[in-house]
């Protein structure tokens, strides 16, 4: 197999390059994987990427740079997708860096998923460790926190290019933060592919450790989230689903005990917060801080549902 790897960025210089680095160091122990290209789709980044890419292009053989104006990264990871060579993509994201066996695992889960069910719909998905180590990313070990549920996310997931065609791709309206990649999921699954595990395809996810500068971004974030969940509902009206975004009477109540109706917020928290961050413990300040953050996500959610009835009664 030709490995097609489409990693969306925006402004995030730094880690890219470990990122780009980390893919160009990859160890091939057999013949499965006949190549691989990078391709890295620039969604209108206003910093260095793009300069850097240029001057460093022969110390990144595998890498081809496609342009595009800040769409988001549905648009982006399509148009990586309608330019890849490979027949199997690998989604990342750019501030992953992976393991040298990265690609390797990733083939072998593949080939043995398919002989083990007998059918080439099967994709795989690789562990994502987060970490806020940026000078040494791959020591942070697997937290019970790294657990994902999901059935498809774009952060470490290999698919033959051939079912992302069929299911119609990205859907470009998911411009904002969220979503686009279960929605896809959910068209994927109706196709009838299986998920198989590969923890041994390791991406560290680098994160900058917690500060309260980084709440009004981590609000809107939910906001957007909340905003995109709705288009998310519109075209999957299922109960699974509403689920997922939070748009449930269980999600209201929760979220608005937890945070006594919002009256524990980004201002009244704020001392607590920063005492752990003093305390050396900002991973247990931001999980502390999600307790109002997904209230924002669940309120956002809400407002968008009834922007979108408002919408239609005018329509009907």
């Amino acid at each position: 197999m030709f490995f097609s790897i489409i990693i969306p960025t925006y402004n995030r210089l730094p880690i890219l390059q470990k990122c780009l680095q980390a893919l160009e160091s990859q160890h091939l122990t057999d013949d499965k994987v006949e190549g691989y290209e990078i391709i890295v789709v620039d969604d209108g980044s206003i910093d260095e990427t793009l300069t850097w890419l240029s001057n460093f292009k022969t110390n990144l053989p595998h890498v081809k740079t496609l342009i595009q104006s800040h769409q988001g990264a549905a648009a982006a990871r399509n148009l990586g997708v309608n330019h890849a060579q490979g027949d199997t993509i690998i989604f990342i994201d750019s501030d992953l860096v992976v393991t040298e066996k990265f690609l390797q695992a990733h083939a072998d889960a593949l080939v043995t998923g398919k002989a083990k069910l007998g059918s080439d719909r099967v994709f795989t998905y690789g562990w994502v460790i987060n970490t806020a180590n940026f000078e040494n990313p791959t020591t942070e070990p697997y937290k019970i926190t790294d657990f994902s549920a999901a059935y498809f996310a774009t952060g470490n997931v290999a698919i033959a290019k051939k079912w992302l065609v069929e299911a119609g791709l990205f859907d470009t309206r998911f411009q904002l933060y969220g979503w686009e990649d279960l929605e896809l999921g959910v068209r994927l699954k109706k196709l009838g592919l299986k998920l198989i595990k590969c923890p041994e395809a390791v991406g560290y996810h680098w994160h900058p450790p917690f500060n309260l500068n980084q709440i009004p971004q981590l609000i809107d974030k939910e906001i957007e989230r909340g905003r995109m969940g709705i288009v998310f509902y519109q075209k999957h009206p299922t109960w699974d689903v509403r689920m997922m975004i939070q748009m449930t009477f269980l999600h209201r109540l929760l979220w608005g005990i937890l945070s006594l109706g919002g009256n524990l917020n980004e201002k009244t928290m704020k001392p607590l917060l920063q005492w752990l961050i003093n305390l050396g413990k900002p991973q247990l300040a931001l999980e502390i801080a999600r307790i109002f953050l997904n209230w924002y996500n669940v309120q956002g959610v809400y407002a968008a549902y009834q922007e979108m009835k408002q919408i239609e009664q005018v329509k009907s």
